[in-house]
């Protein structure tokens, strides 16, 4: 899924189109084939890099990679999908929540095979690997991962006595008041972030929609929900952050910057935002995973990320398939993961980020990291989004079960929606 906070890795470099050099093949010419990546989710040096492998290895193919911009490209992609654009594709990366709707539409290649004999599916994330399957069927080729972990201002910590990592949620709770002294906020925690409520609400068992009967309906209304909602507002307690805007609004890492904020929750690209307008922090900055209900267990998180898709119209599905399965391997998958911080598609792999603090960080919330609910409809949801005043609503002193009610109720009503 196009997530928020993978927008704010400012000091990632803007990935440009590149178009790899032809090599000509015995007898049948060069043939084309053309990988959608989306801004940002791939360097410049990494995409000329495997540019330049992928066409050594394998002769006669002419890689033609295409960046796009978020903005537009559900369009962009149902166009390819449908046979009815003149900008083709062969393999496109996707966000992961956006498999469903994707295949819901058509024109997606089904994967399963490949997924068990080439690219060793068992060992994918699930929050990447699950909502790439539909009714069973593997479509969407898990890439790389991203989620939340704590970030913290380690001369705070160390003013306050509080050592790092702190790793159950009392503990959490107690060192966060600690912190939280005079105009110094113990946590600048937005009152709509409601990426960081999933995890609160998955921690307690409880899920923010369901599928009964082939109908999809909104629990937030549901005790273990609730319980999630209970332990955010009084985590959001400990600092200034404002009730009824979400994380953006405004940005969290220029809130932190400005100093006098001992910690946020954020994906660990948003400390070179910090370091960027508050140069004085740079050293400055720790991570570790959101607590979780207990030492043995770090908190829920929601994975993002990105997804790999083969259009069912593509000419070259081979060619397509060796893209993927060049993507996935150890290989390549390293490379992306040290080169962009993320947490690579296999929890077998998690080791080569041990060098990097807050991809480490983020490795054990991606070995249990969840999706948001499998609907086609999810994102129509998230675009009415009836999850955000009902934060509001809470941390306002309204009636949780009331809030959450009329927030589940909406959820429900769309999601079951016909187009």
């Amino acid at each position: 899924m196009k997530m928020r906070f993978l927008a704010v890795s400012t000091a990632l470099a803007a990935a440009t189109a590149l178009t790899g050099c032809s090599l000509a093949g015995s007898g049948g010419g060069t043939q084309k084939v053309t990988l959608w990546l989306m801004k940002g989710s791939a360097s410049e040096e990494f995409i000329g890099q495997f540019t330049t492998s992928f066409e050594k290895e394998h002769p006669g193919v002419d890689l033609e990679v295409k960046i796009q911009e978020w903005t537009g490209i559900g369009d962009k992609v149902n166009a390819v999908l449908s046979g009815k654009s003149e900008d083709g594709a062969d393999v496109i990366e996707v966000g992961n929540t956006q498999v469903a709707q994707y295949v819901e539409g058509g024109g997606v290649s089904e994967l399963t095979l490949e997924a068990l004999r080439e690219w060793d599916g068992k060992d994918w994330l699930k929050g990447l690997s699950e909502p790439g399957k539909v009714n069973g069927a593997q479509f969407g080729v898990p890439w790389y991962a991203a989620n939340r972990v704590v970030i913290y201002n380690k001369d705070l910590f160390a003013d306050a006595g509080v050592k790092a990592p702190l790793k159950t949620r009392q503990e959490w709770i107690q060192a966060t008041q600690k912190l939280d002294k005079g105009p110094q906020q113990g946590i600048y925690l937005a009152g709509q972030n409601w990426y960081v409520l999933a995890g609160f609400i998955w921690d307690e068992g409880g899920e923010l929609a369901v599928e009964s009967s082939g109908q999809w309906i909104g629990t937030l209304d549901e005790p273990k929900a609730l319980a999630g909602m209970e332990f955010y507002k009084q985590l959001q307690a400990l600092g200034d952050g404002p009730k009824e805007a979400d994380e953006e609004t405004p940005p969290q890492s220029d809130v932190f910057a400005r100093g006098g904020i001992a910690q946020i929750i954020a994906t660990p690209g948003q400390a070179a935002a910090i370091e960027a307008a508050n140069p004085d922090l740079k050293g400055k900055l720790g991570f570790f995973p959101i607590p979780g209900k207990t030492a043995e267990k770090v908190g829920s998180v929601f994975t993002g990320g990105s997804d790999l898709i083969i259009p069912e119209k593509t000419k070259q599905r081979k060619h397509a398939v060796d893209v993927i399965t060049a993507l996935v391997s150890e290989k390549w998958q390293t490379e992306l993961a040290r080169t962009m911080s993320y947490v690579p598609n296999k929890s077998t792999l998690a080791h080569v980020v041990a060098g990097n603090d807050g991809a480490a960080a983020m490795a054990p919330g991606a070995a249990q990291g969840r999706a948001t609910p499998q609907s086609p409809r999810w994102a129509e949801v998230e675009a009415k989004n009836p999850i955000k005043p009902f934060m509001t609503a809470v941390l306002t002193g309204q009636d949780p079960e009331q809030a959450a009610k009329a927030a589940s109720d909406t959820m429900s009503k769309v999601l079951s929606s016909d187009r």
